[in-house]
């Protein structure tokens, strides 16, 4: 008999936490290797943690609603065991890993020590999240009972307290000016004659948790960058004729669906290469080129929210490797299936604007990159053609470019530039290339 630990597993770069959303064991469950065996939650993303182990499970270690660091163990799991575990009893204060306090990384110690207001209290960034679309402020935080571990106020804590807080149970606090003033990164900018009574005939929708991370991620984004939107029109008959030809074919020998996205992410990958500020972020007065082109792709979600899923070295991928994890990765957003590391270290967005039958858009930067690229509808349209016999009036297929980029290092020539070397590698597509 051997005991294997369940640890809470990697989940991207930079996320150091996860909070636990269900257990779909119990002790004494059998369970399989990489069956589900909990749900967890991210600032990002909800996703799925399979059991690295198959045998019983001995012991759990958290609850619902407890705030996990990476790497710490979560339960246990007894292999080769045909018996039932031992009943399971709630541990006491179960030991984590130590880490040590520093600017980028968060302590976690055990005990139930009782809430500070001395400003140094541990938050997680899903309470932080919370606190920022609920308009909680940092001395509110202060004052809300923790049941976490040393006293931490978890995602059912806050939730609570904005319960009552909507319904007149929570009295509000208000800190010192400096507290307050710590609350302006948190919270989404509100008009100040924000109406708190409503007249006519309304409906009042509260927003769900990810609408409320977009709006966050959107006003932070028009803060931090000066947005440009530059604007032009391609010339995709070649490539329009080209997918109609080929994706019986296509889908038959790669039991995949061709769509245009991946066709257009080739070209930008090109472009990228030639220009490769485009691909880049800014850390206070330096420039990081990044020599990994990471595509992230606006996905909308059947709740009607966006997320964007990014295709890793995308540069390193041919025409079938692109359609594949495009399909993937679009899929498994719609179903709800996406990793918390499938959203992160995306370089460059593309977002498909005409998919929903827009001409054009003007896309806000996904932060921290310094630029995205929306595609607009694919039309039908008149337009003259030069050539070396004279000009004609013919009929092709037209789509609007727009380009939004950080006009703090991207000036208007090379964004113009890059852009228009986006719709020549569009209108200039090989018609006849071979699968």
């Amino acid at each position: 008999m051997a005991i294997i630990d369940l640890v809470m597993p990697k989940l991207g770069e930079s996320i150091m936490e996860a909070t636990i959303l269900k257990w779909h064991k119990k002790p004494g469950d059998q369970v399989k290797m990489d069956e589900t065996v909990l749900d967890i939650a991210t600032d990002k993303v909800d996703s799925e943690v399979p059991s690295t182990a198959e045998g019983v499970i001995e012991e759990i270690l958290f609850k619902v609603n407890d705030v996990v660091p990476v790497g710490a163990v979560i339960a246990k799991v007894k292999t080769g065991a045909a018996e039932p575990a031992r009943p399971y009893s709630p541990p006491p204060t179960q030991p984590q890993a130590q880490v040590k306090e520093s600017r980028n990384e968060p302590a976690y110690h055990n005990g139930n020590a009782k809430p500070s207001s001395n400003g140094n209290r541990f938050y997680s960034p899903l309470v932080l999240n919370i606190a920022a679309s609920e308009g909680v402020s940092m001395s509110e935080l202060e004052t809300i009972p923790g049941t976490g571990n040393e006293g931490r106020v978890t995602k059912k804590d806050i939730l609570e307290y904005v319960s009552r807080k909507k319904s007149g149970r929570a009295q509000v606090h208000t800190g010192s000016p400096q507290v307050e003033r710590q609350q302006e990164s948190l919270e989404i900018e509100r008009p100040s004659n924000l109406p708190t009574t409503y007249t006519g005939n309304v409906e009042i929708i509260e927003m769900d948790r990810m609408r409320k991370l977009i709006a966050k991620h959107m006003v932070e984004s028009k803060h931090t960058s000066a947005h440009v939107t530059s604007f032009t029109e391609a010339d995709v008959t070649n490539m329009v004729i080209w997918r109609e030809k080929i994706k019986k074919e296509f889908e038959k020998r790669e039991n995949e669906k061709i769509t245009f996205t991946p066709l257009f992410i080739e070209a930008i990958i090109r472009c990228i290469k030639k220009y490769p500020w485009l691909n880049s972020s800014i850390d206070g007065d330096k420039l990081i080129v990044k020599k990994d082109i990471n595509i992230g792709m606006a996905t909308a979600l059947p709740s009607g929210n966006l997320i964007v899923p990014v295709i890793r070295n995308a540069e390193q991928l041919n025409l079938v490797g692109l359609t594949k994890q495009v399909n993937a990765l679009a899929n498994a957003a719609r179903s709800n299936k996406l990793r918390p590391d499938d959203t992160q270290g995306g370089t460059f967005t593309v977002t498909n604007v005409g998919s929903f039958g827009s001409l054009m858009g003007t896309p806000i930067i996904n932060q921290p990159q310094v630029a995205i690229l929306a595609v607009g509808a694919i039309k039908k349209r008149p337009v003259v053609i030069e050539t070396d016999q004279g000009d004609s009036i013919a009929i092709r297929h037209m789509m609007f470019l727009s380009l939004s980029y950080d006009h703090r290092i991207i000036d208007g020539a090379l964004g113009a530039t890059f852009l228009n070397a986006v719709a020549k590698e569009f209108e200039n597509f090989n018609g006849n290339r071979e699968l």
